[in-house]
């Protein structure tokens, strides 16, 4: 996909045009929501004004147990792969979606400019476009080597998504580190945010920080992270629908959905071990409540094998959107 201009992903967001879209999105005690609006406004999380409809994308996740993973860290597998990103790639096409997420992780690493072009020419061969990429990164590391690697590694892939055509890169907060706190991790994945945002902005690629647990797991927890962002159309939220595994998590998705640049829908809920069907037009209701506009990426974490079980979803989803 060709990298957006700063006002395909530029949230116009007045005060009015902010709360008319909290109301419509059904966010829950006035105490959240003064807490929330306050902390966008502030943090200057920017809301897109194009495209005019929803496209939809599948994820390379979704292949995780036939990929193989070489990020951030080589996965040794029982059973050979049967799959990588090309055939990925090819599976999409057969699907005419209208994109792929080419998740990092199954890149061979290193990877080369030549492969990334090489992937980016078959998307476009095929009548899609690259809808985003994603990293497996914790900014909440202390000062050091380890922090230092994961700061490069995001540079590196904002070099590699440019190269792709991605204008997106869903990325993590990460967890408190042993024998931290909440909010010394908080800073540090701030700081992270920022300095990775600032290079971000010169490749034309943007950022969107994914509920994903850790320090990241309710909607307060990310509003203290957007908090301390520096404002940039270039930045905002991976509404990721499977991830807050909270009282009301559909509720607490009426909270992000209005700061989404990125949308990845699951098609369970819950607790691991005790995930259930998640409501998918609930799901894409609350993202048009919302007036998102971008992808809708399938992301398909299920028992039920992933060709099999795919395009059942996909046509799903081409109905609701």
């Amino acid at each position: 996909m060709a990298v957006p201009s700063e006002t395909q992903f530029n949230q116009e967001t007045s005060r009015r045009e902010f709360l008319k879209s909290a109301s419509l999105a059904g966010f829950g005690a006035l105490a959240a929501s003064s807490l929330i609006t306050d902390t966008v406004l502030s943090a200057g999380v920017q809301k897109k004004t194009a495209p005019e409809h929803l496209k939809l994308s599948l994820a390379a996740y979704s292949f995780n147990r036939d990929l193989q993973k070489y990020w951030p860290t080589p996965r040794k597998r029982k059973t050979p792969a049967t799959m990588d990103i090309m055939d990925f790639v090819r599976y999409c096409g057969e699907l005419k979606l209208d994109g792929c997420e080419l998740t990092s992780y199954y890149f061979p690493n290193p990877v080369s400019e030549d492969y990334l072009k090489e992937t980016k020419d078959l998307v476009g061969s095929l009548g899609m476009e690259v809808s985003g990429t994603a990293i497996g990164n914790d900014f909440c590391l202390p000062v050091g080597k380890a922090r230092d690697e994961q700061l490069e590694m995001t540079r590196n892939w904002i070099d590699y998504a440019a190269i792709l055509g991605a204008p997106v890169i869903r990325i993590f907060a990460g967890r408190v580190p042993k024998g931290g706190n909440e909010a010394e991790a908080i800073k540090m994945c701030q700081k992270g945010i920022n300095e990775s945002l600032k290079y971000a902005e010169q490749k034309g690629v943007s950022l969107a920080l994914e509920n994903h647990g850790g320090i990241t797991s309710t909607p307060e927890q990310m509003m203290r992270i957007i908090d301390g962002i520096n404002k940039s159309p270039n930045f905002g939220v991976n509404f990721d629908s499977g991830n807050f595994r909270t009282e009301h998590p559909y509720a607490d998705l009426e909270k992000i959905a209005p700061l989404a640049i990125n949308a990845q829908i699951k098609v369970e809920m819950g607790a691991r071990g005790e995930e259930k069907p998640a409501d998918i037009p609930r799901i894409v209701k609350i993202l048009k409540d919302a007036n998102y506009k971008n992808f809708i990426v399938l992301e398909y974490e299920a028992d039920e094998p992933p060709k099999e079980a795919i395009p059942g979803y996909i046509k799903q989803l081409r109905k609701l959107i």
